[in-house]
């Protein structure tokens, strides 16, 4: 397995689709580095030279930020809307969606599993 960025890609996947394996390079940003490697999309990884990965390598050290210190930063980021107290810093810290979702039947994911309150059907079965 070829390494990139301390990820392993893997070798049975075209390079387009395995790049992605790196936490901050998509389908958009994957094409973009192919192109200007000059490297053809649908080359499988274990066909690659060990100049064509060098290439690689050197351009996504020098032209993004991917796996841990995009990760640090999106969490930095999170953390300083939470301590600044704004809108979405709040719903972060609560736990829930925080670009103007609806909560009320929605948003399974991030609220977690129902929690069964106690006499809530009765309640509403006798109004």
């Amino acid at each position: 397995m070829a390494r990139i960025s301390g990820v392993d890609i893997p070798n049975e996947k075209r390079i387009e689709i395995s790049l992605r394996y790196i936490y901050g390079i998509g389908p958009k940003r994957a094409g973009e580095l192919l192109g200007a490697t000059r490297i053809a999309p649908g080359t499988r990884t274990r066909d690659l030279t060990d100049e064509e990965l060098l290439r690689v390598r050197d351009y996504i050290e020098k032209n993004y930020t991917v796996e841990g210190d995009l990760r640090r930063e999106v969490r930095q980021n999170i953390q300083r809307l939470v301590e600044i107290n704004c809108y979405r810093g709040q719903r972060h810290r609560r736990n829930l969606p925080a670009h103007g979702q609806r909560t009320r039947t929605n948003a399974r994911q991030r609220r977690g599993a129902r929690k069964t309150v106690a006499g809530r059907r009765r309640a509403a079965a006798k109004t």
